[in-house]
């Protein structure tokens, strides 16, 4: 009765429910086997009448080309990555080129399975909205075929009533372009190399001949001139593949200015995501300076190990994808504080799984060492407890969400108060969950969770979207004057 009671009082559930739309499909590119499968099938078009090309590429356009913006482009796009393997001697004109190209695509929906786990921050535009209102981004992880996951967008406003509307949904859906960093900097490109543990002595042959600062090109030319070296081949192969690996691992998307919020997905393109992107957590950073840049911590999952990423926006149009490196950067969910505390970056992480932990850095992108913060204490969190996001800041501390579960692995949102010098002083906590499964929650991909990646303060309210069974999404509101004086009581 006492849980029941704590619930009514702190959190609001708001009607709104979010679910996966299988209709939301993005284009990718569709390489059905083998260099000489490939080779079979553009050979097989070739010999098509000009006549059959036509039709054919227009029956393709009469069903595809409504579902997807610039439609002719991604054709043309996916043509090109298989032109190398045109046999000599064979021409095609350009209509031939298209339907090659949509052989070599397939359609893919990117939250076919689930749209879950969101996060949530001020929108960088606040023109237009009213007083007591705030616009909002939203972001989600969206899971398709495969389980592979992207990220997702939406906006909207929430008024001063604390309601939440949500802005319409395009119908399109758009991946954006991507480039390999313009330049890398050495001391990160280092630390990270350094904790793969590639052969020590092979590559510092080869950062030996880069600058402090350096671009793909120049990588390459080093690459170039280390294949001559006297090294074995096995350990220079190894060096190349780690090198190349990391820099493709630092990159940058760009989506146009004309696609709205919600058609914008950052579908995995690297080696280290090719499982997916999962759980960002998004924080409006603001620096010491009064300049904002909105990051978000995620991981990447190949199929087998994960890697910390760290991604960064002005504007969610240019996103910048890097690599984490450091001992304490490890394990999945690390959230970043929204300013420096005391001169340092300051990031909540997991390192083991169980417990909570908090970190120092005087880099955003390099993370040696972490301390204890918080053990399960509560029987409902006996399992593990971990955080639900960046904290959030009030004028009595930091007011930080994280997970606890407990018995049938039942996930359940907590909150807890910090020290705003201090944070790694825990100066308040809920003795009872703030949000569990209720009976329309439970059911779902994986029953029994609750989670959110992020939470916005707007007003006297806390915004809390949340994942419901890893498949699903809905949002609560709470009065952080009643939420910081029951945890200041505890």
């Amino acid at each position: 009765m006492r849980v029941k009671e704590q619930r009514k009082q702190l959190i609001q559930r708001r009607s709104t429910l979010l679910n996966a739309e299988s209709a939301r499909v993005i284009t990718r590119p569709h390489i059905p086997g083998d260099k000489a499968r490939s080779k079979d099938l553009i050979a097989r078009v070739s010999k098509l009448s000009d006549e059959d090309v036509h039709n054919l590429l227009e029956v393709v356009y009469q069903d595809f080309s409504a579902r997807h913006r610039n439609f002719r482009e991604a054709l043309k796009r996916n043509f090109e990555r298989i032109a190398e393997h045109v046999p000599k001697g064979i021409s095609l004109s350009s209509e031939q080129q298209l339907l090659l190209g949509a052989y070599f695509t397939a359609e893919y929906s990117v939250e076919a399975a689930a749209l879950f786990n969101p996060s949530i921050v001020i929108h960088p535009d606040q023109k237009g909205v009213d007083k007591g209102s705030q616009r909002f981004v939203m972001s989600f992880r969206a899971t398709g075929e495969g389980h592979v996951s992207s990220i997702e967008f939406r906006s909207g406003i929430v008024d001063e009533n604390k309601d939440i509307y949500f802005d319409p949904i395009s119908q399109y859906v758009a991946t954006p372009e991507m480039h390999t960093d313009p330049v890398y900097h050495r001391l990160h490109f280092q630390r990270k190399i350094d904790e793969i543990c590639a052969c020590e002595r092979v590559m510092n042959q080869l950062l030996d001949g880069l600058g402090e600062t350096f671009t793909f090109d120049e990588l390459q030319l080093q690459i170039k001139k280390l294949r001559s070296t006297k090294f074995r081949v096995i350990d220079k192969q190894h060096t190349i593949d780690t090198a190349l690996w990391l820099a493709r691992s630092n990159y940058e998307v760009i989506f146009r200015p004309d696609e709205q919020i919600s058609e914008r997905v950052i579908f995995p393109v690297t080696e280290n995501e090719s499982a997916g992107i999962e759980d960002a957590r998004f924080v409006r950073f603001t620096d010491e300076d009064g300049s904002v840049t909105y990051y978000a911590t995620y991981t990447a999952y190949n199929g087998v190990d994960i890697l910390p990423q760290i991604l960064e926006t002005t504007d969610f149009l240019t996103f910048k994808m890097h690599t984490i490196s450091g001992k304490a950067a490890r394990n999945k969910g690390m959230a970043l504080f929204p300013r420096k505390i005391n001169g340092n970056f300051v990031m909540l992480s997991r390192q083991d799984g169980v417990n909570n932990y908090i970190m120092f850095s005087d880099s955003v992108r390099i993370w040696e060492e972490a301390q204890l913060l918080q053990e399960p204490v509560h029987p409902l969190e006996y399992v593990q407890v971990g955080n639900c996001g960046s904290p959030v800041e009030t004028s009595e501390g930091w007011l930080a969400l994280f997970h606890g579960v407990g018995p049938m692995r039942r996930y359940s949102i907590w909150a807890e108060l910090l020290d705003l010098d201090d944070p790694s002083k825990v100066i308040g906590r809920l003795d009872e969950p703030l949000l569990s499964p209720d009976e329309h929650e439970r059911d779902g991909y994986v029953p029994n969770v609750v989670y959110t990646c992020g939470s916005m303060l707007c007003g006297d309210a806390l915004i809390v979207p949340y994942g419901i069974a890893d498949q699903r999404c809905r949002v609560a509101t709470v009065s952080v004057p009643e939420l910081i004086s029951r945890l200041k009581a505890n």
